[in-house]
């Protein structure tokens, strides 16, 4: 019998809700997810916020880079509206909905006997690799270490797409704990739908294509636990990907929406699934598997 895979609500479900919102991690805990999935940044005044881009401009009332503003500073934005959803009462006020990643960790905390939670360090930041000694000293405060990787009840795991991130939580937290993401880059395609001009947008891409190298060089040598490839990558690589399955590594792949992918991911033996959509993919394995 086919072992179901873990699925992991991607930055919350962020189908329904705005991503890394309150009401977007609610969601995902009433939908039965094993584990939620955030981006972390750091403000300026040196506290994790969950959120994914750089940039406040997409997903924010604000605008500019996210780092450069205090946490207070970001209280008073709405980072949901753009979505377009209301959110429920029971899920919090609009003033509510930006979380610090301590405030993740006390929902998780709340929610139920197990959890996975899989943290994503997001590079290039303003403060470097402070941005992982600040993650690793909030989880000690709350008695994490690094053997079990565990803050009560909730499972913690580390990610980046960051090389140099990696081997430098590699220094403190156990490989099993550790996911080395990657995806495909096509310098041709960085080049074409960039706007910062063949000569940048080529230097861009052939720094994207050494990380890529990189991350698959980490994989490769199974110096991490967990590998984090995309769907798409999963597709185009089934040689590369059942060398790592052999070697041992645990599968985590993203984003995991459409059926088909759903399916894919279990004819490959994949281990744990992100979604936007975990009541769905819930629903479509448990149909599937029993």
């Amino acid at each position: 019998m086919t072992t179901r895979p873990l699925v992991y609500a991607h930055r919350g479900a962020s189908a329904r809700f705005a991503e890394h919102t309150r009401a977007a991690y609610l969601q995902a805990l009433a939908d039965g997810a094993d584990g939620v999935e955030c981006d972390v940044h750091l403000t300026r005044d040196q506290h994790l916020v969950l959120f994914h881009d750089s940039n406040l401009d997409r997903t924010s009332s604000g605008t500019g880079p996210i780092g450069e503003r205090t946490l207070g500073e970001l209280r008073e934005l709405d980072f949901s509206s753009w979505k377009g959803v209301r959110v429920p009462d029971e899920f919090g006020a609009l003033s509510e909905q930006l979380l610090t990643l301590p405030e993740l960790l006390d929902l998780l905390g709340a929610a139920r006997a197990e959890i996975g939670l899989a943290i994503e360090l997001k590079h290039p930041s303003p403060y470097g690799l402070k941005l992982e000694d600040r993650v690793l000293e909030v989880l000690r405060s709350r008695g994490w270490k690094p053997e079990e990787s565990r803050v009560g009840n909730v499972r913690v795991s580390f990610m980046s797409f960051d090389a140099e991130a990696i081997e430098y939580l590699l220094s403190s937290v156990p490989a099993r704990h550790v996911c080395m993401l990657v995806d495909d880059v096509s310098v041709e395609e960085v080049r074409e739908s960039t706007a910062l001009g063949a000569l940048t947008g080529g230097a861009v891409a052939n720094v994207l294509r050494a990380a890529q190298l990189d991350a698959e060089a980490i994989l490769d040598a199974a110096r991490v636990g967990i590998a984090g490839p995309g769907i798409s990558y999963v597709r185009d690589h089934p040689n590369r990907v059942r060398s790592w399955l052999d070697a041992g590594l645990t599968f985590r792949v993203w984003t995991v929406d459409a059926p088909e992918d759903v399916e894919h991911c279990v004819a490959t033996g994949i281990q744990q699934i992100t979604t936007n959509r975990p009541a769905e993919v819930l629903a479509q394995l448990e149909a599937a598997l029993g």
